[in-house]
């Protein structure tokens, strides 16, 4: 197997699974390149229907260069609501053209004729009873064009071993179904690293992982600034740490400036500081951990080369649904597979009616049997990890779940220029089908 590269293998993604040469180019050089739109199971009532019974306006909205949360502020301010009023299923690229639903709570049709923002368009879809929800997204379709690729012919020779690598048939690719680079940081990965402190009870070496801890691929104002934050917590100057970070580092200053108000003494002062910031972000930490362990635990049944499509005695399947033809694994619908068992669910598997999992490691966590249960062992060793560290306080608690270690997808590619169109199911990512064709250096884009 083709070995990552180095900001790859820190977090955790040790191999590509095609060994020919990548197509190279560049994404996203225009946010039209990277166009992505929402598969919603969400059915709403129509527009005129009683907004007493079904108090949320429904609204799909296009965007382009828009981060979801931006966006939603956005739209809160010019209606003059909460932002706490606006919902979604699912958080999207700022540098993209997206396409997805928002529910707005008390808000009738006619509120809107008067909103108009910038590089947004806004249709009203309906009303409905309650809220949007992180459920109603059942996945996303893709629309994603390189520029200046330097090998489009290599794009059909990487499909076929993609497919091969799958068991899949003609037209169809799968590849593991790693946690992509944003997960952890793209310009600095190091969200997982704040989250293993955490999950340790390392309070202190979280905040300072996140905080301090300077990295090569951002910029060198932004390493400077941490570099002097760092000399700071050497000298227990909180001051001085939130003098030295720039207002740019917003989530840092919160954190510094709680060290400040409560002296930073003992453990519980640095847990306060993480909490300092928003609790998607504290929730953020332990899930990037939790992601990191998955990758890893991925990475070594690649190294043993045992198979992704179809199970081994001891490994958990979960079922999945379709909607809109896309196969949606069901972390919830659980089975352990037994030597009698095998063969009977590779066959789900292969209709892609179940596939292979690995854990999300929490409190709740069951693990593996057999090989793929000793692949699991060893790397929560390896992290220092176990089930029952992630019965943490606040935000930082997670149960886990179990997720598929296989994402497959029907794709058609265009050349002139290599376009690529697919669809996945939610929590998992575009770049990482796109890595195995283009084979960049994500430290040099």
């Amino acid at each position: 197997m083709r070995e990552a590269y180095p900001v790859e293998r820190a977090v955790g993604i040790e191999y590509f699974v095609s060994d020919g040469d990548g197509v190279g180019g560049r994404l996203r050089d225009s946010p039209e390149d990277f166009r992505v739109r929402e598969i919603e199971r969400f059915d709403a009532e129509p527009a005129d229907a009683d907004p007493g019974a079904y108090p949320h306006l429904v609204v799909r909205a296009t965007l382009r260069e828009w981060d979801t949360n931006d966006f939603a502020k956005r739209l809160a301010d010019a209606l003059g609501i909460s932002r706490e009023r606006v919902s979604w299923a699912g958080t999207k690229d700022k540098y993209a053209v997206t396409t997805q639903l928002f529910s707005l709570r008390k808000i009738d049709k006619s509120d809107l004729a008067e909103v108009s923002i910038y590089d947004a368009d806004i249709e009203v879809l309906g009303r409905s009873g309650r809220g949007i929800q992180f459920g109603d997204l059942a996945g996303n379709e893709f629309e994603i064009t390189l520029r200046d690729t330097e090998r489009p012919e290599n794009a059909e020779e990487i499909r076929g071993q993609l497919a091969d690598w799958a068991d899949e048939s003609a037209g169809a690719v799968g590849v593991p179904n790693f946690f992509g680079q944003q997960r952890f940081g793209s310009r600095r990965p190091v969200t997982h690293d704040v989250g293993l402190h955490v999950v340790r009870g390392e309070w202190e070496e979280a905040v300072r992982a996140y905080v301090a801890n300077p990295y090569e691929t951002e910029p060198e104002g932004s390493q400077r600034a941490r570099r002097e934050a760092e000399d700071a917590f050497e000298e227990r100057d909180w001051q001085a740490a939130l003098d030295a970070i720039p207002p740019r580092l917003g989530f840092e200053r919160a954190m510094a400036n709680q060290l400040v108000e409560s002296g930073g003494d003992d453990p519980e002062d640095f847990r306060a500081a993480l909490e300092a910031v928003p609790s998607n972000l504290q929730r953020l930490f332990v899930n990037a951990a939790q992601s990191y362990a998955f990758n890893k635990i991925l990475s070594e049944r690649l190294e043993r080369d045992l198979p992704f499509h179809r199970p081994v005695e001891g490994d958990v399947v979960c079922f999945a649904e379709e909607v809109d033809g896309l196969a949606l694994p069901d972390p919830d619908r659980e089975q352990r597979v037994t030597e009698r068992r095998v063969e009977t669910v590779a066959r789900h598997c292969e209709r892609g009616r179940a596939f292979v999992t690995a854990p999300l490691v929490g409190t709740e966590t069951e693990l593996a049997e057999g090989e793929h249960g000793d692949i699991e062992r060893e790397v929560l060793d390896e992290l220092d990890l176990a089930p029952e560290d992630f019965d943490l306080p606040g935000e930082f608690h997670s149960t886990g779940t179990r997720r598929a270690i296989l994402v497959r997808t029907d794709l058609a590619i265009e050349r002139d220029p290599l376009t690529f169109e697919f669809a996945l199911p939610k929590g998992s990512y575009a770049t990482v089908v796109l890595r195995e064709f283009m084979k960049n250096d994500p430290a040099e884009e």
